[in-house]
This record gives C-alpha cells, sequence and structure tokens, in this order.
C-alpha cells in the first residue's frame, strides 16, 4: 500500500504525466455528460421500453459500447462502433486492393489518408444507422403511448444529424485522448463504457443473490472468485510470450567490440490483443443494421439467432470469427520478412537458422504455432458470458465473465498502466511493482 501511495505521489510530480492525466479525465467526464444527454424531442420519462429492450440480448452489448448513452436515447446513442466498423473495411480493403496497399506504405502520409477514407466511410454507416436507430425508438416508446413520427420529416432529418455529429464527436474525443491524453483514445473510450455499467450489475447481482434462499451470498462470493480467476487468466492471455533466441556475431570497430551477445525476440502468445474480439463484435451486430432495430421481432429465425448472445450459432460464429481476426491482425501487425532483415543487418542471426529467407520462414512457423492456441483461448474467454448466463448469472453480470468486456478491460487498462510505468521509470522513479517486474502492455491498441 506504501508503494501505491508513493507511485501516486510520483505521478503528480511528472508535469507532462500529470497533465495528461488530467486532460484524459476531462475528455471522460465530457463524454459521460454527453451520454446523458437526451436528443431532442425525446420525453426521458418514455423511454422505459427501451430500457428493457438493452437488458438482454446483442442490444445489451451494444449500450455497453456506448456506456448506457444506447437505452437514454442520448445524443451519444450510436457510440464508436460505426467508426470500428468502419476501421476493419479499411484495414480489409488493406489486402485485397492495391491502392490501399500503396497507401499502407506510403508512411504517415498513406496512413492519414486512409485516416480520412475510414471517417468518411464511418459517417455513411451513421447515415444508415442513425434512421434505423429513430424507427427502433419509435416502437419502443409506442408501447408507452408516446411514438414517434419517423418519416422524411425534420425530426428525423435532424436526429439523424445530431446522432452522426455525436459519434463523430465521441470519435473525436478517443483521438484527443490518444495525442493530448493517457493514449489509445478509442479502447479508452469503450473501456470508459463498460466500466460505467460494472457497478449497477455487481450490485444487481448482490441484490438477487441476497434474496435467495439457500445460500444466495455463498453463490454470489463463488462468482466473486471466479470472476477474479477469469481476470487473471485473461492477464495471462494477454501478456503470455515465446521467446526466440538471437546471437549477434562479433564486430571489431577501432578498438571496440561489437556484439557477440545473445538476446531473444519476445513473440507475444496473444500479439493481437482483444482487437480480434472488438473487430467480431462489431461484424455481430451487423444482423441488428440489417433488418433495423425495430423488426428483430418479426424478422427470421437466422436473424433472431444471432441476435440472441447466448444462443450455440452465434457462439460458435463468434469464436470463428475471433480466431480467423486473430490470423489476420497478428499477420498485419507483425512480418516475419521484415524481422529476418532487421537481423541480418545488425549481424544477427537465429541458431542453427540461416539468416535471410528461412530465417523469416521460422519466425512464420514459430507464430502459426503460437497464435493457434492463443487464438483458440483467446475465443473460449469470449464465450464465457454465455455459459455463465446459462448457469443463472444475470445477463448485465454474465458479461464480465470473459467476453469482449472483460478482455477489453484487461488489455486497456495494462497498456495504459505500462504507459504509466514508462514515464515514471524515464524519470528515474519505480514503477508499480518492485525492480524486475514491470507491466507489460501491447503498446499499440488504438485505431
Amino acid at each position: 500500500m506504501k508503494k501505491f501511495i508513493t507511485t501516486i505521489k510520483n505521478i503528480w510530480k511528472i508535469e507532462d504525466l500529470r497533465s495528461r492525466l488530467l486532460t484524459t479525465l476531462l475528455f471522460v467526464l465530457i463524454y459521460r455528460f454527453g451520454s446523458f444527454i437526451v436528443l431532442p424531442g425525446i420525453d426521458p420519462t418514455a423511454l422505459t421500453a427501451l430500457h428493457d429492450q438493452t437488458r438482454g440480448g446483442l442490444l445489451a452489448l451494444l449500450d455497453m459500447f456506448s456506456g448506457g448513452a444506447f437505452s437514454n436515447a442520448s445524443i451519444f446513442a450510436l457510440g464508436i462502433m460505426p467508426y470500428i466498423s468502419a476501421s476493419i473495411v479499411v484495414q480489409l480493403l488493406g489486402i485485397a486492393i492495391p491502392y490501399f496497399q500503396k497507401l499502407q506504405q506510403e508512411g504517415e502520409s498513406g496512413r492519414n489518408k486512409m485516416n480520412q477514407i475510414t471517417r468518411y466511410l464511418t459517417v455513411a454507416i451513421l447515415l444508415f444507422q442513425g434512421p434505423s436507430y429513430l424507427v427502433n425508438l419509435s416502437v419502443q416508446m409506442s408501447q408507452v403511448g408516446t411514438p414517434l413520427e419517423i418519416g422524411l420529416n425534420w425530426f428525423t432529418i435532424s436526429s439523424t444529424i445530431i446522432l452522426c455529429a455525436g459519434s463523430m464527436f465521441v470519435m473525436w474525443l478517443g483521438e484527443r485522448i490518444t495525442d493530448k491524453g493517457i493514449g489509445n483514445g478509442i479502447s479508452f473510450i469503450i473501456l470508459i463504457g463498460i466500466i460505467a455499467r460494472f457497478p449497477s450489475a455487481i450490485i444487481q447481482e448482490f441484490m438477487s443473490r441476497l434474496g435467495d434462499a439457500g445460500g444466495g451470498l455463498i453463490v454470489f462470493l463463488a462468482e466473486i472468485i471466479l470472476l477474479l480467476v477469469v481476470f487473471a487468466i485473461a492477464i495471462m492471455l494477454v501478456q503470455g510470450t515465446r521467446k526466440i533466441p538471437v546471437q549477434y556475431t562479433k564486430r571489431i570497430v577501432g578498438n571496440k567490440q561489437y556484439g557477440g551477445v545473445r538476446q531473444f525476440i519476445p513473440l507475444k502468445v496473444n500479439a493481437a490483443n482483444v482487437m480480434p474480439i472488438i473487430f467480431a463484435q462489431a461484424i455481430m451486430f451487423i444482423p441488428i443494421s440489417i433488418v433495423g432495430f425495430s423488426h428483430s421481432e418479426s424478422a427470421g429465425r437466422f436473424v433472431q439467432t444471432f441476435m440472441d448472445n447466448t444462443s450455440f450459432w452465434y457462439n460458435f460464429v463468434f469464436a470463428l470469427l475471433i480466431i480467423l481476426f486473430t490470423y489476420f491482425y497478428t499477420a498485419v501487425i507483425i512480418n516475419p520478412t521484415q524481422m529476418a532483415e532487421h537481423l541480418k543487418l545488425n549481424n544477427g542471426f537465429i541458431p542453427g537458422v540461416k539468416p535471410g529467407k528461412k530465417t523469416a520462414e521460422y519466425i512464420d512457423t514459430i507464430m502459426s504455432r503460437i497464435t493457434l492456441p492463443g487464438s483458440l483461448f483467446l475465443a473460449f474467454v469470449a464465450i464465457l458470458p454465455a455459459f455463465a448466463h446459462i448457469c443463472g448469472v444475470s445477463q448485465a453480470f454474465s458479461q464480465f465473465f470473459g467476453g469482449t468486456s472483460l478482455l477489453i478491460m484487461v488489455g486497456v487498462i495494462l497498456d495504459t498502466l505500462s504507459q504509466i510505468e514508462s514515464h515514471l521509470l524515464m524519470r528515474h522513479y519505480d514503477g508499480f511493482f518492485d525492480s524486475g517486474m514491470q507491466i507489460k502492455g501491447r503498446g499499440a491498441m488504438a485505431y
């Protein structure tokens, strides 16, 4: 405890770090304040049906990612997911279309151009999702006798513009957190939305277990212990690495000797971190967008199945998408050929492996072997909430037993702590733990 208090004092002493933390806090407060600003023309007291609709199923996850803004009919109701969906599409185009491949190779200017395309695509998605959200909102409010007039009228047009502007403003807040705050702004915005729902979820679960006869409190304590176990497993999944030994040849320049040392290339078991889950979750939201929120009850059995996050086929497809996106994102961020060339230029080699092409093939083989169990384990943790709900845990609380919410929390929290610790170590302060123990964040979670 004394160590933690000393670390907090050291953080406050570093002016740049203190400024970044306060800036992040300011943007978070703006985001949370905006999630309670209801769209003009909407009666907040008539949103009970919408609240009931978002208590379970896929809409509950969408409401969680928006920090409750979806169920509040807020100006931030569409949240950050449209931007994530656009990012997925642009990254996939980078594999299939030569124009986008060329942009990826142009460095900073190419990334700026792709970011601009992503923003335009986000606006297009928002212009489609905005009216769908309003149609669903009208259906839910009609159940309490206050339907909305949806059509080509001023309310629909103005509300769609406000929803689009609100979502783009959330994206802007995320970018400002990346530039001026603690970093990883988009992921941090998602984290805040998830954490905002945790206190009410655990209180709701406690109250429900308190009324159970026959050991309700014992069951609640068992759930908390299981939650901590899953949390520890998620940390190991995020931080697990496989080290490849590297030997550098001796070079003598003048009177100095360079090289001749043995080092390691750390390859993460789950190099993609939580990004495959975020990508897969965005894809699973597509059925809602296709049929429109309001038509969920009249949709076919196929769509109904994929809107129930506890169904077998939903979790099967969700797990399969996570495995595929894990391989895809790992291939995007790790280039074995570039790593092999870097070793060769620095007179480094892997013992027993020829430099150049053979080294690239060896690294690629190792990555394929460790990515498979990593992706399977990631998929298993992602579908754990469905098992928790089947075992009697409430819908809201079960979302924290693994799944998107837990892994995003673990990944973003560890990465944020890692960045704070790097600021401390640069200024010769101790980190969060004793010497020799460091928090290993991924360091590349921002979009």
